[in-house]
């Protein structure tokens, strides 16, 4: 027996845990925690260009959750079936019970409660909407005049007040306060680091982790501390270097690494002086054998400015294909690519397509799926 579903409708915000902006990955660890309560979720995609598209989330049977494609963030939520009992459902506002297990939720008690809208066949006030169709009309399917008082909410889709005529399902979560003290982006400069910058974007300065500078307390410091440490162990790319470098030699040890999974972020600490070595950045694109492990990461690769009055240098983003990055970096043949299996040492996992590219450039790694879609970076 599932345990009931208490609905407390909040327009233009969400309810409960479910709040207009939350990201993907906290989303997802959430619900994860809570196995009793959701158990059944389905992660629905476009897998040719999952790392641009909205994103789907199912938990079966009440509620679809639309993420926006860029940015990962929580859009519209939609609220279904609300006779079926596996598990109950109870929708209020504020005071008021919508609907219960013995309670049906009708036109006339909607208008009770919201007050007059609009003429439609939906009942539509800002942040929040009721409809009454099913999600899949079948054939000879009667369905109601819009004119009946006694009309069944079929339907309830929370989404963020916008101005009129501006709603768009495609659309980017307009920044709002679920975001406050998330990174809004991380820019790369190759050979230097990254500038990170936060929400919100009005009082954001950018921090600068920068390699061979940035030690291990400035990012406790300025990032918290990590959510994990782990020690590298895993040596196996030292099979292609050129000539063997010795430990003293290299002065850094074998290094551990500070892991921010909220901020898609990994970096590799020199196990002597405690200075960053190298900086990953993950892109979280679903159906990758590293998704929901990290936050997206919405990051940019900054290029040379043309001069020194170029106030707005080229750069290059996640959402750029494989092909169109590699010749930024390197606008001559791409260099040679190794395949990873990220999948080899987990049994459990499978995956259609868990074979990723690495691609070395000059300061930079590129790593990419079949379909030109770049999972991660790392800067060293």
């Amino acid at each position: 027996m599932y345990s009931a579903l208490d609905i407390d409708l909040k327009p233009g915000y969400g309810f409960g845990i479910f709040e207009i902006g939350t990201s993907l990955w906290t989303l997802l660890d959430t619900l994860r925690r809570h196995p009793a309560a959701y158990p059944q979720i389905d992660i629905k995609y476009d897998p040719d260009t999952s790392a641009t598209t909205p994103i789907i989330v199912h938990i079966r049977p009440h509620l679809d959750l639309l993420f926006s494609g860029k940015h990962q963030r929580l859009h519209t939520i939609c609220i279904r079936k609300l006779r079926d009992p596996n598990p109950p459902v109870t929708v209020q506002y504020k005071d008021s019970i919508l609907c219960s297990p013995n309670d049906i939720l009708r036109r006339v008690g909607v208008a009770k409660v919201f007050g007059p809208t609009y003429p439609g066949d939906e009942l539509r006030y800002p942040g929040i909407w009721f409809s009454f169709d099913e999600d899949i009309l079948g054939e000879g399917l009667k369905v109601s005049h819009p004119g009946d008082r006694m009309q069944e909410v079929k339907r309830i889709v929370i989404s963020q007040i916008e101005p009129e005529g501006s709603e768009d399902a495609l659309d980017e979560v307009t920044e709002c306060p679920t975001m406050v003290g998330d990174l809004a982006r991380a820019v790369i400069k190759v050979h230097d680091g990254v500038a990170l910058y936060f929400y919100p974007k009005i009082d954001s300065n950018p921090l600068h982790i920068r390699i061979g500078e940035t030690t291990s307390q400035d990012l406790t410091l300025d990032l918290g501390p990590p959510l994990r440490v782990h020690y590298k162990d895993d040596e196996r790319m030292q099979i292609h270097a050129a000539a063997k470098v010795t430990e003293a030699e290299d002065g850094a040890g074998t290094g551990y690494f500070y892991n921010y999974f909220q901020y898609g972020m990994d970096f590799l600490m020199s196990e002597t002086t405690h200075v960053v070595k190298k900086i990953i950045l993950h892109t979280n694109v679903p159906g990758s054998p590293l998704f929901q492990r990290y936050k997206r990461c919405n990051w940019e690769i900054e290029g040379e400015p043309e001069d020194d009055e170029d106030d707005a240098p080229p750069r290059k983003r996640f959402s750029d294909r494989f092909e169109t990055i590699s010749h930024f970096l390197s606008p001559h043949e791409p260099p040679p690519s190794m395949t990873l299996d990220r999948t080899a040492d987990e049994d459990s996992l499978n995956l259609p397509n868990p074979i990723t590219h690495l691609h070395g450039y000059d300061g930079i790694i590129l790593e990419a799926t079949n379909l030109s879609q770049v999972v991660s970076v790392v800067l060293f």
